[in-house]
């Protein structure tokens, strides 16, 4: 069983920065693409960012410049660096991964979400 586990959201003033992590557990063989997405009130869940199992990052346009994404390959684990946080980032942020397990099958895993606030 695979299971996606985030930590570091929380409340922070505009222009403060956050890193989001993501590590996945459980009968894991390979993890293809990674990435964040995030749902704010009343609005579609979005990609935010996402990256290859080679490290090659994308980006929406709304954080260009101020995340960062990165993975630990040998920890399972990928990362979101969020610098000069607005309040219009404030959203339930959420781990997506495409994860082959025992069946040398890919499925798609997500978080549970965790919450960012940035207050003005």
């Amino acid at each position: 069983q695979v299971q996606l586990v985030e930590s570091g959201g929380g409340l922070v003033q505009a222009g403060g920065s956050l890193r989001l992590s993501c590590a996945a557990s459980g009968s894991i063989l390979s993890i293809n693409d990674m990435g964040w997405y995030r749902q704010a009130p009343g609005k579609q869940r979005e990609l935010v960012a996402a990256i290859t199992s080679g490290g090659s990052p994308n980006y929406a346009d709304s954080v260009m410049g101020r995340f960062t994404i990165s993975r630990d390959n040998a920890k399972n684990t990928v990362y979101l660096q969020m610098n000069s946080l607005k309040p219009e980032d404030t959203a339930v942020y959420y781990c997506n991964a495409d994860i082959m397990d025992w069946s040398k099958t890919y499925y798609n895993y997500w978080g549970q979400g965790t919450q960012v606030t940035v207050s003005s």
